[in-house]
C-alpha cells in the first residue's frame, strides 16, 4: 500500500523542491516506485523532473484533478517524467502549472480540503511512495497535501527564519490536522538543506534544530553544492551531472532515502 508524504515549510527558498526531487530520485534508484505530486503553482518540481508543457496538445495537471472533485481523478493526470535514466521509469508525476493558483478560490467550499484525497483514490495504488511537494504556505494548497498525507517531512535551511517557519509547519500539523479530517498526521522528519560548514551561524542553528526537533532531525544534512544547482537548472538527474562534488551529493541523498524508508516503511 502506498505511503503518502507531505513535504513542506512555511518559508520559500529553503530547497524544499530540490529535496523532494532528489529524494524521489534516490528512492527510485533504490528500487522504489515513486509518484511526485507537484502542489506548488510555480511548477518547479515538474520542470526539474524534465516535464514540458505542450501548448499544442495540453496535458492535464493536478489542478484539473483537484477541480474535478471525483474519486481517482488524478489517474488521468499521472505522467512519466522527462528523464532518460533507467531508474526514472520508477518515477511518475502529477505536474503543476500556474493555473493551480485557481484552486485557492475553493478554500471556503465545504469539503474542498479533501479533494486531493479523493483525486488520489486508486491513482497511486501501484507506487510505494507519493511525495507531495507543498507550496511555501499553510493555506489551502498545503492543506490539501496535509489532508492527503500519511505523514509529513519538513525541509529547512539552518537559518533563523527558515527554522521558525519549520516550527510553524510542525505546529500547524499538531494543532490543525484534525480540522483537515486527518488527525493521525504527524511530522516524522526534518531534513536540513543548504548547509555551509564554514558558517558559524549554520553550526549554531543546527544545534538549535536538535534542541527544537530532537530525533526528528535526519542525518546526513544536505550541503550547499553547485552540482545541485546545475542539476535543477538543467532538469537532469544527479547521475547525469558531473563536477561540483557530484558523488558526495548523490551519497547524501542515498543515505537520506535510506533514512526516509526507515521512518516511513512501505506498507
Amino acid at each position: 500500500m502506498v505511503r503518502r508524504v507531505a513535504i513542506g515549510n512555511n518559508k520559500g527558498g529553503v530547497g524544499k523542491t530540490t529535496v523532494t526531487v532528489r529524494l524521489a530520485e534516490a528512492l527510485a534508484k533504490a528500487g522504489h516506485r515513486v509518484l511526485v505530486v507537484d502542489l506548488d503553482p510555480q511548477g518547479n518540481a515538474s520542470r526539474r523532473l524534465g516535464w514540458v508543457y505542450d501548448k499544442d496538445d495540453p496535458q492535464l495537471t493536478i489542478s484539473e484533478a483537484i477541480r474535478a472533485d471525483e474519486s481517482g481523478a488524478a489517474s488521468q493526470v499521472v505522467q512519466p517524467v522527462g528523464w532518460t535514466a533507467g531508474y526514472a521509469e520508477r518515477i511518475a508525476l502529477c505536474p503543476a502549472r500556474l493555473e493551480l493558483e485557481n484552486r485557492m478560490s475553493e478554500a471556503g467550499v465545504v469539503g474542498a480540503h479533501r479533494r486531493l484525497v479523493k483525486a488520489l483514490e486508486g491513482a497511486d495504488d501501484d507506487v510505494d511512495y507519493t511525495l507531495i511537494d507543498c507550496p511555501p504556505s499553510l493555506f489551502h494548497l498545503t492543506q490539501l497535501g496535509m489532508a492527503a498525507a500519511d505523514v509529513a517531512v519538513a525541509v529547512t535551511e539552518p537559518e533563523y527564519d527558515a527554522v521558525e517557519a519549520a516550527v510553524r509547519f510542525r505546529d500547524f500539523i499538531a494543532n490543525r490536522a484534525a480540522d483537515l479530517s486527518n488527525p493521525g498526521l504527524e511530522l516524522v522528519g526534518v531534513i536540513v538543506n543548504g548547509v555551509q560548514a564554514q558558517l558559524g551561524s549554520h553550526a549554531f542553528q543546527r544545534e538549535g534544530l536538535r534542541e527544537t526537533f530532537g530525533d526528528l532531525v535526519w542525518d546526513p544534512v544536505v550541503p550547499r553544492r553547485s552540482v545541485l544547482i546545475d542539476a535543477d537548472e538543467s532538469a537532469l538527474p544527479l547521475s547525469e551531472v558531473s563536477g561540483g562534488k557530484a558523488s558526495e551529493v548523490r551519497a547524501v541523498f542515498e543515505l537520506l532515502a535510506a533514512r526516509f524508508v526507515k521512518a516511513v516503511p512501505a506498507a
